[in-house]
């Protein structure tokens, strides 16, 4: 089976009652967990981006706390899982400014971690990458905006 474009479905999805529109939100709830999480942002968070925001970074803090630490391979793999997590809670949300607080957040905990990420190439490639996404995003956003992360983005970067 082809799926239809977004435009033929938004065409088709004009004639749906209200109902309907709900029974098709709810079944496709069911099929996917990424489907239930955006459907939850989408009509319990979305109105509250700083609750949301805290939300995913208490979860990160527990994530970080729960990193076996025994050797840098299970620290890759958590450090991995946890920016997955935080990419698709981005997608959510689709703001830019949501993706920098969180990523800047991710990295302010990964510098923070010990054992160090210094002593482990892939990690330290892992911290760079973010900081060059967080600089490419802070671009794109207002300049007040720019500004804040920027200065929080120096201070990650400078002070260790």
């Amino acid at each position: 089976m082809k799926a239809a474009t977004v435009k033929q479905l938004k065409d088709e999805l004009k004639y749906k009652s209200q109902d309907d529109l709900v029974t098709l939100c709810l079944r496709l709830s069911r099929f996917k967990k990424e489907n239930k999480e955006l459907l939850t942002y989408l009509l319990f968070e979305s109105h509250d981006e700083a609750t949301y925001i805290q939300g995913i970074q208490d979860e990160m803090d527990e994530l970080f706390e729960d990193i076996n630490t025994n050797s840098y391979f299970y620290i890759k793999k958590s450090v991995r899982k946890i920016l997955r997590g935080i990419k698709k809670y981005s997608r959510y949300s689709l703001k830019k400014e949501t993706e920098v607080e969180l990523l800047l957040y991710f990295c302010q905990k990964l510098k923070d971690f010990k054992p160090s990420i210094k002593r482990n190439v892939t990690l330290t490639n892992i911290y760079n990458r973010q900081i060059l996404t967080i600089k490419k995003h802070i671009k794109t956003l207002h300049e007040d905006l720019q500004y804040d992360y920027q200065l929080q983005l120096e201070n990650l970067e400078h002070h260790g």
